[in-house]
């Protein structure tokens, strides 16, 4: 080739290419970013979620009012639960979600009204749409095993809690959490106590 063959492009031609490099080069760098930010969040979401937090979806009614089919909630990880808590325990390979109402050494009684006796004393129970001393086999008073709860459903008429010997009490170690956090339906979302 001859130096006269050679040909060099004008100077804006070439201003115009680096301009498009440029660009080009930037958003291959942005789209990098925004890849590596949200494994990142990914990553952090999951370990929260696995190790902090169980996510659950409600499967029937049992718990209403206060939990309803179809809901889905947060439980919180932890062993720590006391009288008023609403918790999630394994049982039958499933997670189940009932009302703590008292805890290893107290004395439960329930009458024939669905009046709830903890103690010797009734519990306020405002959470409660009706009360129904609901199916049950065990005989009152009867006292909570140490390291174990007793538990009920809020809708006691169809509840299957301690009441029922096969649930029974139930062991500290079948405790997965207690309900942090409501996340569906958005119009009833928010913090659960």
């Amino acid at each position: 080739m001859d130096k006269e063959d050679v040909k060099i492009p004008p100077i804006e031609f070439l201003r115009e290419e680096l301009v498009r490099e440029e660009a080009r080069y930037s958003f291959r760098k942005t789209l990098w970013n925004i890849a590596v930010l949200l494994t990142a969040a990914a990553a952090v979401t999951a370990l929260v979620t696995t190790r902090l937090f169980v996510l659950i979806q409600i499967n029937g009614n049992s718990m209403a009012p206060t939990l309803v089919n179809g809901e889905i909630i947060f439980l919180r990880q932890t062993k720590k639960v006391g009288p008023g808590d609403m918790i999630g325990f394994y049982y039958g390979g499933r997670i189940l979600l009932k009302r703590v109402i008292g805890s290893g050494g107290d004395q439960i009684e329930i009458d024939s009204e669905g009046n709830v006796y903890v103690n010797g004393g009734m519990i306020d129970e405002p959470y409660l749409a009706e009360k129904s001393p609901g199916k049950c086999d065990l005989e009152f008073p009867c006292e909570v095993p140490e390291g174990m709860v007793f538990v009920l459903g809020d809708n006691r008429a169809i509840s299957v809690d301690s009441r029922i010997r096969s649930i029974g009490c139930v062991e500290e170690n079948q405790i997965v959490g207690k309900t942090a956090f409501r996340v569906w339906p958005p119009d009833r979302m928010g913090v659960m106590r």
